[in-house]
């Protein structure tokens, strides 16, 4: 990804959860509505319901799935998720990391599901002029293009 124009202090918070984020925040970017709780309800166990709910908010907050260890999130996220889900036990989400692959697999499956493309795609980094490795959907539901990608808004 460019960021030769960006200060080491610009660049290091991009694709991660830098604060808690705030009510508004909450309400808007980890709100689940019937089609997410449909997807999220097709998976075995609590921890992978909520791991998946996580994934899929995540995206939609931060531009891009979670780098590495998915639960690098806030935890008032994680317990907001969770009410939603009618989760009780929100500890079990730790779980969620135990097989590797469950994360990815999800990534792919929410990329499809909400027709997400990569800014790597060429049709796709053209139209926002942004080359990041970032998402984001045609739906035109809920989904966010990073600040940097001021051209499109997000949307298609």
């Amino acid at each position: 990804m460019p960021v030769a124009f960006l200060t080491d202090e610009q660049a290091a918070p991009y694709g991660k959860f830098n604060e808690e984020p705030t009510r508004p925040e909450l309400e808007r970017f980890f709100f689940l509505d019937d089609e997410d709780r449909k997807l999220s309800a097709k998976r075995r166990g609590d921890h992978s319901r909520l791991g998946f709910a996580l994934q899929m908010c995540a995206v939609r907050y931060i531009g891009r799935f979670l780098p590495g260890d998915p639960l690098d999130v806030p935890w008032g996220v994680i317990e907001h998720l969770a009410a939603q889900l009618g989760i009780a036990d929100v500890s079990c989400v730790k779980r969620y990391t135990e097989r590797k692959p469950t994360a990815y697999e999800h990534a792919w499956e929410i990329r499809d599901a909400y027709e997400y493309h990569e800014y790597e795609d060429g049709e796709w980094s053209r139209r926002c002029g942004n080359s990041s490795p970032s998402v984001f959907g045609r739906r035109g539901r809920r989904r966010r293009c990073p600040s940097r990608c001021r051209t499109t808004g997000g949307r298609s």
